[in-house]
């Protein structure tokens, strides 16, 4: 009866044309073997399982050739490769690192350097896991590594480049492996199950690779054990059985779930994952990995991303076809979030139900953002609350066409009408509120901040709003109704002094706020005046944060600010309250002489 032998061994590469996935690097060393232009020190490097000893063994075999084939790969029937095939070369040399890391292992293999090779032109010594070897050893192999003699080659290989050291990495030639794809590993094992007379559907082969992680060894080795539970008959079935992997069916019914929001299926479906025996964790990872694989299949350009095969990938494009991106990007932030806290979480299984509720609500509007599941700004569901009576109000059609003049003279008659009584009895409170309105010149500076017109604090009328697509009309007024609250200017005052004590930090700005007051100029436009050009820097760096507080504060949206430089020539409405006094007492003199009689006191 035959030696049975296993496929990662039976099926090991032994030409450069068998390596699986590694097509570039194959290339780039037989180029190097037919020009014969050869390093003296290679590093091969890699995760588990995608060939770096493999290839080793290969670039040994055939630089010893003495019959190379036209394509540049070992004849195998020369007496070199004939002993190497057989275990029994003088000219190839292993060394387990894992198991010989010190300083004598090192001194035994310098010592072999010295002896020349027989019937070869090279002499070959290959370390594996070299990042094993000690600081002392890697120390004592650093001369021979830099210069060995003419007819040594050494080949290195690892998977944890960054352990060895800076000055062993200058000295050799880096070829770095690449994990092995899904594709290619299959490809690989049909190729495998063919030669050994084993059926295999290509989904359950897809399983064996995605579970093997870029390793072919671990590829082999997963199939062996699949072929012997299933009798040399592998299925889909079969495959998830034996090597308990989460079926992908579980997570797309949890996806129905949490697309309409039903909490109690999507519970019941991770008591079935529980049930199987599956770890919380690794629900939670796989449920993270398929959010992204949908993710990656919404766009034809990255649906290549997807690692398996054609027939899963069309079922996730059509899967990620249901979901818009906004809820996918949510998904996937929840699921990160919950692998954040998985390991501090004291019970586990609330933590995985808590995010898989979240998940159900992940396609719906976000209460924290105030957005729908596109992207797009939820409308506010309140409207302005009416403070002041006014007319009834234009329709929209009337408004938008209506001439601004003709909405100035709807204007005039409520300010001729009787007030309400409540109006009526906090008249005398406010009385700047209810100063007949003057037309006044169009202002020569440009209001900072500004919303547009609103209601008129003075007459309570609604100003004619702008034609849609005008300039002046805000931007705002798509996503949110403006406040148009009645407020007086004692109450501005005492909101700019409030807004002095917000930020304690900010020095120069708060002094600037205690020292000089706003007046109004025109409206809800308010001018204030400062008396150099570092204070006018200052303020109006900080404008917009100080109106937005004052808005916020008297909910009144069409309030503005300007700041002017005060030199003596400007206008009364922009004086500073000494500048007030100052005039007062200038062209008073009965005032003059009051003030110097009590002078003391006023000072």
């Amino acid at each position: 009866m035959e030696h049975y032998l296993v496929s990662a061994r039976k099926y090991r590469p032994s030409t450069f044309a068998s390596v699986v996935g590694q097509k570039a690097l194959t290339v780039t060393l037989k180029n190097a073997i037919a020009s014969d232009r050869l390093a003296h020190a290679y590093l091969f490097c890699g995760s588990r399982g995608v060939g770096k000893t493999s290839c080793a063994r290969i670039f040994a075999k055939t630089i010893n050739c003495q019959h190379r084939t036209p394509d540049g790969e070992a004849c195998n029937e020369c007496e070199s490769c004939r002993q190497f095939n057989e275990n029994r070369s003088l000219n190839i040399m292993e060394l387990d690192a894992a198991s010989n890391n010190g300083v004598e292992d090192i001194r035994q293999l310098l010592d072999q350097v010295q002896v020349p090779p027989t019937d070869a032109r090279y002499r070959v010594f290959i370390i594996d896991e070299v990042h094993m070897l000690s600081n002392q050893a890697f120390n004592s192999f650093l001369k021979t590594l830099e210069e060995p003699p003419s007819y040594v080659i050494f080949i290195l290989a690892t998977t944890e480049k960054h352990k060895i050291i800076p000055t062993i990495l200058s000295r050799c030639q880096i070829y770095d492996f690449n994990r092995i794809t899904i594709p290619d590993m299959v490809e690989h094992l049909q190729y495998v199950a063919g030669r050994e007379g084993i059926q295999a559907e290509a989904s359950a082969l897809g399983v064996i690779a995605r579970k093997a992680d870029g390793a072919m060894r671990d590829a082999l080795t997963i199939f062996d054990q699949v072929a012997a539970s299933s009798m040399n008959n592998i299925t889909y079935a079969s495959a998830i059985e034996n090597l308990n992997v989460l079926d992908s069916t579980y997570y797309n019914r949890l996806l129905e779930a949490f697309l309409s929001g039903n909490v109690p299926d999507a519970l019941l479906i991770y008591k079935e994952v529980r049930d199987h025996g599956f770890n919380n964790h690794f629900f939670l990872s796989g449920l993270a990995d398929y959010f992204r694989d949908l993710v990656v299949a919404r766009d034809p350009k990255t649906v290549q991303l997807l690692e398996t095969d054609d027939d899963h990938r069309k079922q996730m494009v059509k899967l990620a076809a249901k979901c818009s991106p906004r809820m996918l990007y949510r998904a996937m932030d929840l699921c990160n979030t919950a692998d954040l806290n998985y390991r501090t979480a004291a019970n586990k299984q609330f933590l995985v139900e808590l995010t898989l509720i979240k998940l159900c609500q992940a396609d719906s509007p976000s209460p924290n953002d105030g957005s729908d599941g596109e992207g797009q700004k939820l409308q506010p569901i309140a409207a302005t609350k009416p403070t002041i009576a006014v007319k009834p109000a234009q329709t929209a059609t009337q408004a938008a066409t209506a001439p601004a003049p003709a909405a100035a003279q709807a204007a005039t008659p409520v300010q001729t009408a009787p007030a309400p009584p409540a109006q009526a009895a906090a008249a005398p409170a406010a009385p700047a509120m209810h100063r007949p309105e003057q037309p006044k010149a169009a202002p020569k500076t440009v209001p900072v901040g500004g919303f547009g017109p609103g209601i008129s604090i003075k007459t309570g009328a609604r100003h004619a709003s702008p034609a849609a697509g005008s300039p002046q009309a805000p931007s705002a007024a798509s996503t949110r109704s403006a406040e148009a609250d009645p407020y007086s200017d004692s109450a501005l005052q005492v909101a700019w002094t409030a807004c002095a004590t917000v930020n304690p930090a900010a020095v120069a700005l708060n002094n600037i706020l205690k020292s000089f007051r706003p007046r109004r100029a025109e409206g809800d436009r308010f001018v204030v005046g400062v008396s150099s050009e570092a204070q006018q820097k200052i303020l109006s760096d900080n404008l917009g944060s100080v109106r937005d507080f004052i808005r916020r504060r008297l909910h009144n949206d069409n309030i503005t600010l300007e700041v002017q430089l005060v030199d003596g020539g400007n206008s009364p409405a922009v004086w500073t309250e000494s500048q007030v006094l100052d005039h007062m007492l200038k062209e008073n003199a009965a005032l003059r002489a009051f003030a110097e009689e009590f002078k003391p006191s006023i000072s």
